[in-house]
């Protein structure tokens, strides 16, 4: 052993193991170890760090006849790592490119030490050619340390290395079988671990798989209620709708007086029969709308039309739905230019549920129908003066069969199914049903479509 020359250092030079005997590839394993030790490596980084230093200066005194390994401490910012650089001056290395990719390894098993001298440090470096030979640099990075080490602790660990004894061969072979032992008592509980990590992962698997399972067959269960639902609404909504025609047109007759006059009281209980009829034929209507959108049966028929024309039709619409004189229903007229390509008999029922909703609960004042551009779309609103909704309820009135409690609601007959099925038609427009109220000041429905339902994503056109 000599103490290595400034131009050999690094950073901090610790001791050059020559390689001129077979012996001195143990010893430089020894050193290997023993630094790793003096520098506070825990003994499985010890053992990667010596195998790594001892594979190459075997390559080296086996290929090369000979060489040397310098040991030094470098600084990489603010971390320290030793290093170990394994000379020689031999015929350099043939397929270095193969043996660094790991796809070559010569007769003799040369790549094998240099592969695995890679895998086992921090840091690697190769250097190799004919005329000077090959320099490998290995190097672990001391992980324990919060700040670089100094010369002071290299001074350390080289004088623990003149103090320790040299173990011969077989003593080093006998701590090298008991290093593998360790080893392979480590990786044999990382095996066990392992086994039993893919064991808790089969039995998590088993129950991801049963889960989803469960989950596909309560979705099976759902969709089946579902069509189930949708079709006992649109068979007991067709077999309502002819009775309740029968009754409402009965009433009528008998409201015009065409087989004789009633008594008033009659006239009463005839009208409140006829209003009944008629409300029960509104809400079996708006059920088998429901039930024909949620069924996907809804086709929309879409053509040109001018806002000023649908207006005129929703006036003539509009008029038996205002009955209190105290409340003016307005129909704003639109822009003459304002066209649209759309179902039109779409948006005059969603006009129709806000209208008719509008005036239920204004008690007086006006309702206000109005239209107007905002880009690609047209907004239709409905503005009353009436009871207005509380914020907590804007959401709720959307749900099917859902009335706000109040003074007027009891007063009034809905259905609840209005704005539930306006919002879904909306959608069928490719538009969105928005609400704006302030309780005792009024509301604000509106539809907001695209003018041509061709370009609007989600459409049912």
């Amino acid at each position: 052993m000599t103490a290595p020359t400034s131009s050999e250092t690094a950073s901090l030079p610790i001791v050059t193991v020559a390689l001129s005997y077979e012996h001195d590839v143990v010893l430089a394993r020894q050193r290997a170890r023993s630094i790793a030790a003096g520098l506070g490596f825990d003994s499985q980084d010890q053992v990667r760090f010596a195998t790594a230093v001892s594979e190459l200066a075997r390559n080296a005194y086996q290929y090369a006849k000979g060489g040397r390994v310098l040991f030094a401490l470098e600084q990489e910012g603010n971390r320290s790592v030793l290093v170990a650089h394994v000379h020689d001056e031999g015929p350099g290395i043939t397929d270095l490119p193969r043996i660094l990719q790991g796809v070559y390894v010569s007769r003799t098993g040369m790549g094998v030490g240099i592969t695995g001298a890679r895998r086992l440090t921090d840091r690697f470096s190769i250097e190799s050619s004919t005329q000077s030979g090959t320099v490998v640099s290995v190097g672990k990075i001391v992980g324990h340390s919060r700040t670089p080490l100094t010369a002071d602790d290299v001074r350390r660990v080289v004088d623990s290395l003149s103090s320790r004894d040299t173990a011969s061969p077989f003593e080093e072979i006998q701590r090298q079988n008991q290093e593998l032992a360790a080893a392979l008592d480590a990786l044999t509980a990382t095996k066990a671990s392992l086994e039993r990590l893919n064991l808790e992962l089969e039995e998590t698997n088993r129950g991801v798989v049963a889960l989803y399972a469960e989950l596909d067959d309560r979705a099976e269960q759902l969709r089946r209620m579902s069509e189930t639902k949708t079709r006992f609404l649109s068979d007991i909504s067709h077999e309502l709708r002819t009775p309740l025609s029968s009754i409402v047109n009965l009433t009528r007759i008998l409201l015009s007086h065409a087989d004789g006059p009633l008594e008033s009281e009659q006239d009463k209980q005839v009208t409140m029969i006829q209003r009944s009829a008629e409300w029960l034929t509104e809400m079996v209507s708006d059920l088998l709308d429901i039930a024909k959108i949620e069924a996907g049966k809804v086709e929309l028929r879409c053509d040109d039309f001018s806002a000023t024309a649908l207006f005129a039709a929703l006036r003539g619409m509009f008029r038996p739905l205002a009955t209190n004189e105290k409340v003016a229903l307005v129909i704003d007229d639109p822009d003459p230019a304002l066209s649209l390509y759309t179902d039109e008999q779409r948006i005059a029922q969603v006009l129709r549920n806000f209208v008719s909703n509008a005036l239920k609960f204004t008690a007086d004042g006006e309702v206000r129908v109005s239209a107007g551009v905002e880009g690609d779309a047209v907004r239709f609103a409905v503005t009353d003066t009436g009871i207005g909704i509380a914020p907590a309820d804007r959401e709720r009135i959307f749900e099917e069969f859902s009335q706000v409690d109040g003074p007027i609601q009891r007063r009034v007959r809905g259905t609840g199914l209005g704005l539930p099925l306006s919002r879904k038609l909306a959608a069928l427009l490719g538009g969105t049903v928005e609400v704006e109220s302030e309780v005792g000041k009024g509301s604000r429905f509106s539809l907001l479509v695209p003018r041509d339902v061709r370009h609007a994503e989600g459409a049912n056109g």
